[in-house]
């Protein structure tokens, strides 16, 4: 490669890292290594009611897909991956216009978890300057399809 070239390229090397470095200005990070307990895409393991605990408890009801609701502030959570035991997901709260997003790891038995949240916007702002803070999941129910039942013997 030629000085002329690595000079051109120099910018957007450096660019690419300082992105990469800072993680789009979120303060959570996801982990590069991620156990394989859960088989990738089995959303089914987050089904169920789950308590959200940060200071106090919510509790999260959450289709198979991982997609549901919880009560303050008419909030929804939505799953974007779920990757072995790393849980990835958005949340939202219409009430008082919020939107941000999540990473939770799982308890090898996904019975449980410890997540960081974080804003994406509030209001107009789509950079607020707001912290996130940390919470812990556990699960209170699992809903059982018809078609996961043992037959009788």
């Amino acid at each position: 490669m030629n000085s002329t070239m690595s000079l051109h390229l120099a910018p957007i090397v450096a660019a690419v890292a300082a992105l990469l470095l800072t993680g789009c200005g979120h303060q959570a990070t996801v982990p590069l290594s991620v156990s394989a307990d859960h088989s990738a895409g089995d959303r089914s393991v987050l089904e169920g009611e789950w308590e959200y605990e940060d200071g106090g408890a919510v509790v999260l009801r959450l289709d198979d897909q991982g997609n549901g609701t919880y009560a303050f502030k008419d909030g929804r959570f939505e799953t974007i991956q779920l990757n072995g035991r790393t849980w990835i997901g958005k949340w939202s709260q219409k009430e008082n216009d919020r939107e941000g997003g999540f990473v939770v790891n799982l308890s090898a038995d996904a019975m449980e978890g410890d997540g960081t949240w974080w804003y994406e916007r509030i209001g107009a702002n789509r950079s607020p300057s707001e912290k996130g803070g940390t919470f812990h999941l556990t699960r209170k129910t699992s809903m059982t399809r018809l078609g996961d039942t043992p037959p009788a013997p």
